[in-house]
């Protein structure tokens, strides 16, 4: 076998449609795939066959598509040395099936010989994997919104339930701090039996404690303390003692201490060994 017929026996193996052309565009060589490409697609033979202008076949293929154009253009500007290579894909439908290819012209490597190789590759498991992927970014964008949607509906479900609990803790605060524990306290300023004392006693820390739990913030202390009480809290608070706070207020040190044991009972550390301090310096600063 001389080296004519194996670069033919080589060229014809391999799956590219391959076409070799003259300077004008005339097919003088084609490979086996090209004419079984043209067999299988029922293709006139002038669009296939040694001898045909290749850019009539574009002339043609551009009433219908404008890439047989650019195609036409791109061999132009290889043939005359303005490009070292010109490579492209394109879409070729049949009413069967879709399919796409990628065509590449490069230089005929003869010296002084103006053709080009032109190649078309069958590059249609790419595109149509690339399809599968646009589509599943689609989908996932598109689940994606209805997930941000969602949260954004949660935040405001569980904004509108934190607001519902705040709106309802302070009515509980509200309530039994002016239409209970007043009267509790009044009892216990009276005249009681040491038995009913005890009750009004029992009564009234237990109102304290379930209470207690709504104030999480130091601010909230406002719910339930008078002005006085919330002064004394503050420097109970920065670790002031009875004597320094009696004298930063102008009050006797029993007034403070007064203040100090109704902030017990306010904040349900009564008849506990919780320092108040402490109770204080956990309460958040917003």
């Amino acid at each position: 076998m001389d080296t004519s017929d194996l670069y033919k026996e080589v060229v014809d193996s391999i799956s590219a449609h391959v076409a070799i052309i003259d300077e004008h565009g005339v097919i003088l060589e084609t490979n086996q795939a090209w004419e079984d490409f043209a067999a299988e697609n029922d293709m006139e033979q002038s669009y296939h066959s040694v001898g045909i202008n290749y850019f009539d076949i574009c002339g043609q293929a551009a009433e219908s598509d404008d890439e047989a154009s650019e195609v036409a253009k791109g061999i132009r500007l290889v043939l005359t040395g303005k490009l070292s290579e010109f490579m492209t894909h394109y879409p070729c439908h049949s009413p069967e099936k879709k399919q796409w290819f990628v065509v590449r012209v490069v230089p005929f490597r003869k010296k002084r010989t103006a053709r080009a190789i032109i190649t078309h590759e069958n590059i249609t498991p790419v595109m149509e994997m690339q399809e599968v992927l646009r589509k599943k970014e689609h989908e996932l964008m598109q689940e994606r919104q209805k997930l941000e949607e969602t949260n954004i509906a949660l935040r405001v479900l569980l904004r509108q339930r934190d607001e519902d609990r705040s709106r309802l803790e302070e009515t509980v605060y509200n309530n039994v701090d002016r239409l209970v524990l007043p009267y509790i306290t009044k009892l216990l300023e009276g005249r009681l039996s040491d038995k009913h004392r005890t009750l009004a006693e029992i009564a009234d820390n237990n109102l304290r404690d379930i209470i207690s739990p709504f104030l999480r913030t130091f601010s909230s202390l406002g719910l339930l303390l008078t002005p006085q009480e919330i002064e004394v809290a503050h420097l109970v608070r920065n670790g002031k003692s009875s004597k320094e706070i009696a004298e930063i207020m102008g009050l006797s040190v029993a007034g403070i201490d007064f203040h100090r044991k109704r902030l017990r009972q306010k904040l349900g550390l009564a008849n506990t060994k919780k320092n108040l301090r402490s109770h204080l310096l956990t309460l958040d600063k917003k």
